[in-house]
């Protein structure tokens, strides 16, 4: 396809799909405006680029995702930004083993222009030869696999009110301290297969809940609950066995108000029906992608959601 073919919304979100009624129409701007690094600076823009196609504006997580990664943009000349999309990196800085891509949006007046291919083409060949991968709709999955992406998993999102209930937990769990952090970083590492330690090191300041499941004094668990306009989102969520998962979100709603909202590995479907006897719904499927591997590195076993779907 050339840079005139149609585009489609991204990964990881609620943006509308196509319209019919719209064409797919070169526009020479867009086929030369440069594509450039994001900053904080540009937090307010993100968040109305992700209100123009229907998001939520999530200030919050753009700012975590702009300062523990990085941002590629395409700025409009009438104000804001065409089009961007962000890059988490995992491993040693200077040679990552894995960056996620997420946040991919283009502006709904320029839909369609092969714009959101243009980023994603210049994100792929400044990654080079790094595995890649993202979580994709099924309005965005077209675009990544022309890209070269393959389907490897999937994930639902599932939204609620927590509704205690049922057996009391075999695990227990309590709020992480300091002291704690060795040892989540031990563990993250060894399940999601790749160093994290630039992410984990800002779960205190990011989340309102950072807390870890213990046996025989050993860490073998931990789990954030994160603000996200009116819910908490639970993630990342690690532990030994579908158990010890259900000890930590069970703590975690008990520590809050509002709605959770969470992105459960579909093969974890224990703990995919737990969470929905306990009041959450799906809201959305997404198909894990990846670029470069055939499988993501680590133990899905005891990785049970992300921090977010934009971060991998």
């Amino acid at each position: 396809m050339t840079e005139s073919s149609c585009d489609l919304p991204e990964s990881g979100g609620r943006g509308r799909p196509p319209s019919d009624s719209l064409t797919c129409v070169p526009t020479p701007f867009l086929a030369s405006a440069p594509i450039r690094r994001l900053t904080l600076r540009d937090l307010t823009a993100c968040a109305d680029l992700s209100e123009n196609r229907g998001w939520l504006r999530e200030e919050h997580k753009w700012g975590f995702l702009l300062t523990a990664g990085k941002g590629y943009g395409i700025d409009d000349p009438d104000g804001g930004l065409v089009a961007a999309c962000t890059v988490t990196e995992y491993g040693p800085p200077e040679r990552p083993t894995l960056a996620a891509i997420g946040m991919v949006l283009v502006a709904e007046r320029h839909a369609r222009q092969g714009v959101g291919r243009r980023l994603m083409r210049h994100v792929v060949s400044a990654l080079g030869t790094v595995p890649l991968t993202l979580h994709a709709t099924p309005y965005g999955r077209p675009l990544y696999e022309e890209l070269g992406f393959k389907v490897t998993g999937g994930a639902e999102m599932v939204r609620g009110r927590f509704v205690p209930g049922g057996p009391a937990p075999r695990t227990a769990t309590r709020a992480a301290t300091a002291e704690d952090l060795g040892a989540i970083l031990r563990l993250d590492e060894e399940v999601f297969g790749a160093d994290r330690t630039h992410i984990i090191a800002r779960l205190p300041a990011f989340a309102d809940q950072l807390r870890v499941a213990e046996a025989a004094g050993r860490v073998v668990g931990y789990a954030a609950a994160w603000p996200n306009m009116d819910t908490h989102v639970v993630g990342p969520l690690i532990a030994r066995d579908t158990e010890t998962a259900k000890a930590l979100i069970g703590s975690l709603a008990a520590g809050t108000d509002r709605p959770l909202r969470t992105d459960i590995d579909v093969r974890h479907e224990e703990l995919l029906a737990w969470v929905k006897e306990r009041g959450l719904s799906t809201v959305a499927p997404n198909a894990v992608m990846t670029y470069g591997i055939t499988e993501l590195p680590g133990d899905w076993a005891r990785r049970f959601a992300p921090l977010t779907v934009a971060a991998g």
